[in-house]
């Protein structure tokens, strides 16, 4: 099992690109990672072209829904930093979770 830290990093790496890419100029969206296996769901904010206000929390006090919400454990949440996973089959075969609406999902498919 990874750790927070790594986890952190890991997301700040992921997300940095996703911010980055063209497809996301002008999207301003919520976003939050569940990290089940920690007992954790990473918060943040996808704007300006960056990813803002990147924050973790107990799994069990995190009420408020974000836009685009994504669920794996730690270890796959590495192994995909690293290049050891790649998105498309993680999420085909149900290790990694992605809930968004239609709207950012048609946009999301562009710049993963």
């Amino acid at each position: 099992m990874a750790t927070m830290e790594q986890c952190m990093t890991a997301l700040k790496g992921i997300l940095g690109d996703l911010a980055a890419n063209p497809a996301a100029e002008g999207l301003d969206r919520s976003l939050s990672c569940r990290i089940p296996d920690l007992g954790q769901i990473v918060r943040g904010r996808l704007a300006r072209g960056t990813v803002h206000e990147l924050r973790a929390e107990p799994e069990d006090q995190s009420l408020e829904k974000a836009d685009i919400r994504l669920t794996m454990t730690s270890d796959d949440l590495v192994a995909l930093t690293d290049g050891q996973l790649s998105f498309g089959p993680a999420w085909a075969t149900g290790r990694i979770k992605l809930e968004a609406g239609l709207r950012d999902l048609l946009r999301l498919r562009k710049m993963i």
